[in-house]
């Protein structure tokens, strides 16, 4: 029983309590028990919400015995990324700094989907404030791919996507503001989407503006995009604390994946770019994400073309650019959000509590003179160029995610790939489309040789998430060996 529950989708879960075959009190019990017998191998969460989870199944199936109106994920187990307040549970951040800090109030997210009836039954791990593109912190240590428990599971939220891969919760809050979503989707073999800019709002205090550069967005990560589209639905829409978020414009996200193959991606101009531009990329992903082209092409009328993205600038200028937004951005938040909301100062008073990676960043963050910060801006405008460039005549742009599979949890990131030098953090495809806010998204493109996964990154064009979404969707059915990662046995 434990395993079927595990297993199933969250759309059908949701259905399921919906017609009354299942109660919400044995989908969370079933999860509870799989998080209970897993957890200290894949340290997917840093907190388990046991009671506070079990009482809101109680009161779930309550309201099903009521007659009460359903939400659309009622009963449904969902794992908050802990960067996340929900109210009564504490938030760490990741941090020592943070053990003990317990929020009063919920998060947008958490509110949103907590109304439409999902019930969080955790916080997952996360690396120290979220800035690293792999999870290991000094509370819970590092987080693997349960393809490969000595592989890292990718980052930030790489807690969220582990939990999702190896059935622990059907659904998992991620964000991304540089691959945070993507990269630990395509290390743990499942889907993950980084929605439009302002999609899923962000009422970031007490700068409400601070996460526009780069863009940081939150998304859902899951194991089929039907799943990623029914999540959207609930956390899409604007709120008045953010200035970024977008107006509502109609959009039926859970529509958007029901259609037919042919009818979602047949009449799409795509184009393919092995390395999008400017990005190392080892032969073995490669091969792998040539495959699913292949694949997608062969079951489908859909022709790909080859395309080449020209940023005007080098694949160290783009990082160097990242490096500097992620920095001074940083750096104001640890040093402003935190003065102002707890009262404390991370790097003169708890240095010795932070991470290396923490303290690096606030130091270099302090290094840049305003000039610098808004130059950050003119290079993302080339990027944008070169992308609006593509996608002026295309609906879709693939590429692989990640230039490498899952490598050593204990490490930040390969320095060369096939042997060649490679700058730090030079390994994901990611960054360019949150310099620009475009929605991307990871889908299970295979497993290399050694059985690792590698993603297939599908982007659309400004705003266009249905149709990341639709092909998405569509390419899961034409070859759904790529979808179904097989669960891990208790």
């Amino acid at each position: 029983m434990t395993a079927d529950l595990c297993s199933r989708s969250a759309t059908d879960l949701a259905d399921s309590i919906r017609r009354g075959d299942l109660s919400p009190i044995d989908v969370v019990e079933a999860h509870l028990e799989r998080i209970d017998e897993r957890n200290d191998t894949i340290n997917a969460f840093l907190t388990v919400c046991d009671d506070r989870a079990r009482e809101q199944a109680r009161a779930a199936q309550r309201s099903i015995d009521d007659g009460d109106p359903l939400g659309p994920l009622h009963g449904v187990p969902v794992a908050i990324k802990d960067l996340y307040d929900v109210a009564g549970v504490r938030t760490t951040y990741g941090s020592r700094v943070f053990e003990d800090n317990v929020p009063s109030e919920d998060s947008i997210v958490a509110e949103r989907l907590q109304a439409a009836g999902a019930i969080v039954i955790g916080k997952t791990n996360t690396p120290e404030f979220g800035r690293s593109g792999t999870t290991d912190n000094r509370l819970r240590g590092p987080t693997p791919t349960p393809f490969d428990l000595e592989r890292t599971a990718g980052g930030s939220s790489g807690g969220s996507a582990a939990a999702v891969a190896d059935g622990l919760v059907p659904l998992a809050h991620g964000t991304d503001a540089g691959g945070s979503v993507r990269i630990p989707a395509s290390f743990c073999g499942v889907f993950g989407l980084k929605p439009s800019y302002g999609r899923v709002p962000i009422a970031s205090r007490p700068d409400a503006f601070s996460h526009h550069s780069p863009t940081c967005c939150a998304g859902p990560i899951t194991r089929t995009a039907e799943d990623a589209a029914l999540m959207l639905s609930v956390l899409a829409g604007p709120h008045p604390r953010d200035p970024f978020s977008l107006p509502d414009d109609g959009t039926a996200y859970v529509d958007a994946v029901t259609d037919p193959v042919t009818e979602a991606i047949g009449d799409l101009r795509i184009g393919y770019s092995p390395d999008l531009g400017v990005f190392p990329v080892a032969n073995e992903v490669r091969a792998v994400v040539d495959d699913a082209v292949d694949a997608l092409e062969a079951a489908t009328d859909v022709t790909t073309e080859r395309v080449d993205v020209d940023y005007g600038r080098s694949h160290e200028e783009i990082l160097e650019t990242m490096y500097t937004g992620w920095s001074a951005v940083g750096h104001a938040l640890h040093n402003i959000h935190v003065k102002r909301e707890h009262g404390i100062d991370l790097y003169e008073d708890h240095r010795d509590a932070l991470s290396q990676y923490s303290i690096d960043t606030i130091e270099r963050g302090r290094e840049y003179p305003a000039i610098d910060y808004k130059l950050v801006d003119v290079a993302r405008t080339d990027v944008l160029d070169g992308l609006q460039d593509v996608f002026a005549e295309y609906d879709l742009l693939l590429s692989p995610t990640v230039g490498v599979p899952a490598f050593d949890k204990t490490t930040d990131g390969p320095r060369s790939i096939d042997g060649e030098p490679i700058p730090s953090g030079g390994w994901h495809l990611t960054l360019p489309f949150n310099f620009t806010g475009h929605p991307a998204a990871s889908v299970p493109a295979g497993l290399t040789d050694g059985g690792l996964p590698v993603g297939l990154q599908i982007a659309g064009r400004r705003f266009r998430d249905d149709t990341v979404l639709a092909a998405s969707a569509a390419f899961e059915r034409i070859d759904d060996r790529r979808v179904r990662v097989p669960l891990p046995t208790i």
